[in-house]
């Protein structure tokens, strides 16, 4: 009866949660339409990352295990990826350039992956190369540990800092009593590494009996949002929360962001998961979410194009199928709007190097956004 009633709840879980869904009926704000949706490509069932190349294509990710460069409105489906263990919420999942692309041609890859002892997958980090419609070059930096046959929170997004640092998100993978609190425990953690995937020396779990050293934060729950404040060069996440509690935090080192300690969110069914929202020594979050939107993609405006936003947030929800703005004021969050009303369920948001803002929306595709 036992293990019934954990089978019941894990999956309630992974329906709400593959549905970015929450049991709150929507969500009241301002909606603007100071811009164009143009749809610049089409039939994409989940594009969960989104690379823009210097020649201009877009590189981008499909969940169920496919990477597609887009040029010049043609496809071309690029080859020799890594197994991708597709499952729940996981798959092929985050894409990142180098910050140095150009002179070295790497490539970041977030992923599911099965390699390891274990039956099921976690979170995985590669880079490699482009070479026509091939990658080469492949090199393994992190793989999250133990294999799990669960299917959510695998997070998973990645950002390098002013200083080159690789920085990755991996979710508590459904396990929330044991991996986000436990720094010997992969899960619910924000790592950095060096772009060659050592462990920086200044880590600070480096020294740490036990630890896994390539740590940088934890107590995160699924962070599917990790960016670089333009403005400061700071790490700023999101993730899911339960329902509500949704969170943007700013990544600090060595710091504890709470879950499932502190919380503004309640368990799917409405039972409380603790009293606590603050504690001593576990950050607050700079900004929440009740009812939770199930953010995904994230973005800081920065370009000229877009001259009444300039320093504001974007991020997607899926729940609620829309594009949120965030107007901030001394890292506080001062208004909210919605975008693209009613678009679908939005996967990704990226400023391009164009200074366009690009929108990825499961089961459309990817659209550009054209100030009026």
């Amino acid at each position: 009866m036992k293990n019934r009633s954990l089978y019941t709840y894990f999956f309630v879980v992974l329906l709400f949660e593959a549905c970015g869904q929450t049991t709150d009926k929507g969500i009241n704000l301002p909606v603007t339409n100071s811009f164009t949706e143009v749809l610049v490509v089409d039939n994409l069932q989940n594009p969960w990352g989104m690379a823009f190349l210097p020649d201009g294509s877009i590189l981008t990710s499909e969940k169920a295990g496919k990477l597609i460069l887009y040029k010049n409105g043609q496809e071309t489906e690029i080859n020799n990826l890594p197994d991708i263990y597709v499952r729940g919420q996981g798959g092929f999942m985050d894409v990142k350039l180098h910050p140095n692309y150009k002179k070295n041609g790497w490539i970041y890859f977030s992923y599911s992956s099965s390699e390891g002892e274990n039956s099921g997958g976690n979170t995985a980090i590669m880079r490699a190369k482009l070479d026509g419609n091939q990658l080469t070059d492949k090199q393994l930096l992190y793989k999250g540990t133990p294999n799990t046959k669960i299917g959510q929170h695998w997070g998973s997004r990645i950002e390098f800092d002013n200083e080159g640092y690789l920085y990755f998100s991996i979710g508590d993978r459904g396990n929330r009593d044991e991996n986000p609190q436990d720094i010997k425990r992969d899960g619910g953690k924000i790592y950095r590494l060096h772009d060659d995937g050592r462990v920086p020396n200044d880590n600070p779990f480096v020294n740490k009996s036990g630890a896994k050293k390539a740590i940088y934060s934890y107590g995160h729950r699924n962070p599917q949002g990790l960016i670089k404040n333009p403005y400061t060069g700071e790490i700023w996440n999101h993730e899911h929360g339960p329902r509500g509690g949704d969170e943007i935090n700013i990544v600090k080192k060595g710091m504890n962001y709470g879950w499932p300690v502190i919380t503004y969110g309640i368990n799917y069914v409405g039972t409380k998961i603790t009293d606590e929202t603050t504690r001593p020594n576990m950050e607050q979050p700079i900004y929440y979410w009740v009812p939770s939107i199930a953010p995904s993609g994230f973005t800081f405006v920065t370009s000229d194009k877009y001259p009444e936003w300039k320093g504001n947030l974007l991020v997607g929800s899926l729940a609620f199928q829309y594009l949120e703005r965030l107007e901030l004021k001394n890292n506080k969050v001062v208004y909210r709007e919605k975008l693209l009303d009613g678009i679908g369920r939005v996967r990704n948001v990226r400023q391009a190097p164009d200074g366009f803002i690009y929108v990825a929306v499961e089961g459309k595709g990817i659209f550009r956004l054209d100030p009026k």
